[in-house]
């Protein structure tokens, strides 16, 4: 176990070396979510509490965290009540998930499709936030389909190489892309990841804002 901060934040995290620990995306997702304070929050794959933390900030009415892995749920309540953030956390499938829907949802999904190697050696934890075993893109935009209030947010980082995909099951279940971000690693040739604002209604326009650049130096 390894304690660290909340990048950009006072805030303290908690994390297991076996299970998935924040990274440059769940950094990056965290600071691109906006959420107002009258507003509820569903964080899918909630993990060890990092983007729930970041919603925080915010002061919204309400926060809640969905997690496959009854260990990722305790170690996200540890997290949460250390930081005196209140939140109500589940150990379920969101696609078996039936509460209320939400203004805000915000996900650091799963990145490979099954099949794709990643890394062999990694814990049943990582393989499961890594691959789409559990819960595939289309299973995602149609959980957040059923979750999301009319006119509401939906904050996603994933691969730039999905960005085709991710924009047709999007379409599919009535959900626009209206902000975005891309994310470049200074040592490689294409963006790797990107930070998508999903809305659900009406919207004509893409805003496309500056990218980020990882400097690995």
């Amino acid at each position: 176990m390894s304690f660290d901060y909340l990048p950009e934040t006072e805030l303290e995290i908690m994390q297991r070396k076996d299970m998935f620990r924040i990274n440059s995306d769940t950094h990056f997702l965290g600071k691109f979510i906006e959420v107002k304070k009258d507003e509820s929050v569903l964080d899918i794959g909630c993990n060890n509490g990092a983007l729930l933390l970041y919603a925080s900030e915010f002061k919204p009415k309400k926060l809640v965290g969905v997690d496959y892995f009854l260990e990722a749920i305790e170690l996200a309540k540890e997290n949460l009540e250390h930081n005196r953030v209140e939140a109500n956390l589940i150990c379920t499938k969101i696609q078996d998930y039936r509460g209320e829907i939400f203004d805000v949802i915000i996900c650091n999904p799963p990145f490979f499709k099954i099949g794709e190697s990643s890394n062999v050696n990694e814990s049943e934890y990582l393989r499961i936030a890594r691959h789409e075993e559990m819960l595939t893109l289309s299973e995602l935009l149609l959980s957040v389909r059923r979750l999301l209030k009319s006119e509401g947010r939906f904050y996603l980082v994933h691969r730039s190489q999905r960005m085709a995909e991710i924009i047709e099951e999007a379409a599919k279940n009535g959900l626009k892309i209206k902000r975005m971000k891309q994310i470049f690693d200074e040592n490689k040739e294409y963006s790797t990841s990107t930070l998508f604002e999903i809305v659900r209604g009406k919207n004509n326009q893409v805003l496309v804002e500056k990218p980020i650049f990882i400097n690995r130096k």
